[in-house]
């Protein structure tokens, strides 16, 4: 389905026009079932599991498919999943599964802010505050807002209807433009508390945790893809009577590349298997996954420019579409060194429990 609907022209015409996103491709993917594929059957989804969800991740991010998976799917719905009302839920996850309903996380502040942080509040049910940058914020029906009462400096979760009134949407510039960002501007917006009052950090902790997976498969099938660029490209050049990839110069970043995207493709599976099964071990393996895929989706979307050489970094050539990627994911969910800093704080626990 993404080789007939999302090829790298399509990717482009989000990123040069005005497009939030490619609806065709989203559809078809609703039509699939494939974005209620973890949405329980009660809630209009096919109750697969996380599982079947990694393998859509990693076809999505090897398409570098321009469609709000991440921000509605890997954040939204699991939010939803994790700390929504009967009623919440049956209201939103519905639409989520038939693709009609584009929801996104609004949340500028780190999850790890200290209490006061959390600059956007919440007084007789209306919100005020800002959040930037916010994916899909442009285009999003619905916003899980992080923000606090204004009697409680702890941060609580809100859903707010994006298209209610006191909400204004501005564009964001940002360093891939096929995935679209926006400044959302919150003036008195009508909001309805998600979860229990200053459980936020709670919930988005192990959301974080969920959707962490998730985009490390996108990374894992983007990293793939940039590795297979690089060696069709190698085998296909030739300088001075010979195709480069004979050279020990590429042989070795070919080689480098293949260990990293293999080591990330290690974690991604063990942090799959973490999730599906609910073990104790997700929040280690998925902090390893989101380190490990990061850097070999940014290692192999960088060599993949080095190996084309000259016209790598054209804009006619399509290895700038995955590093532009590549760094949109690096900082998607927190910067790498949040993560490692988040790895290793929890192995110290794990140890020493």
């Amino acid at each position: 389905m993404l080789e007939k609907h999302c090829p790298t022209t399509t990717v482009r015409a989000i990123l040069d026009g005005e497009a939030d996103f490619d609806r065709e491709t989203w559809s078809s993917m609703a039509e699939m079932g494939l974005c209620g594929a973890a949405i329980p059957p009660e809630f209009g989804g096919l109750g697969l599991g996380h599982l079947e969800l990694c393998v859509v991740a990693e076809e999505l991010g090897r398409a570098l498919a321009p469609v709000p998976f991440d921000s509605t799917i890997a954040l939204f719905s699991e939010i939803l999943k994790l700390a929504g009302t009967e009623g919440q839920k049956s209201r939103c996850l519905p639409r989520v599964a038939q693709g009609e309903l584009i929801g996104t996380l609004a949340q500028s502040e780190s999850i790890r802010a200290r209490p006061g942080a959390i600059s956007s509040t919440v007084a007789g049910g209306r919100l005020s505050g800002l959040k930037c940058p916010v994916m899909d914020g442009g285009c999003a029906d619905m916003a899980v807002v992080v923000a606090r009462e204004e009697d409680d400096m702890s941060p609580t979760l809100f859903l707010v209807e994006l298209g209610a009134p006191g909400v204004q949407r501005d564009p964001v510039q940002g360093l891939d433009p096929s995935r679209k960002h926006a400044r959302l501007i919150f003036d008195g917006a009508p909001a309805e508390r998600l979860g229990s009052r200053g459980e936020g950090l709670e919930v988005l902790s192990h959301a974080f945790d969920r959707a962490a997976v998730l985009v490390a498969f996108q990374q894992v099938g983007g990293a793939e893809r940039a590795l297979e660029m690089a060696r069709d490209y190698a085998l296909q050049r030739v300088a001075f009577g010979r195709p480069i990839g004979s050279f020990q110069a590429i042989k070795h970043m070919l080689a480098d590349m293949l260990v990293s995207l293999t080591l990330a493709r290690s974690n991604a599976y063990y942090a799959a298997w973490a999730l599906e099964s609910g073990s104790a071990e997700l929040p280690v393996a998925a902090a390893a996954a989101r380190v490990s895929a990061t850097a070999a989706f940014q290692h192999c979307s960088t060599n993949n420019i080095q190996v084309h050489g000259g016209i790598g970094f054209t804009w006619e050539f399509d290895s700038h579409l995955f590093y532009r990627r590549s760094n949109l994911l690096a900082l998607s969910l927190g910067s790498q060194s949040q993560w490692e800093a988040k790895l290793v704080d929890r192995m110290r626990l794990r140890n020493a429990a």
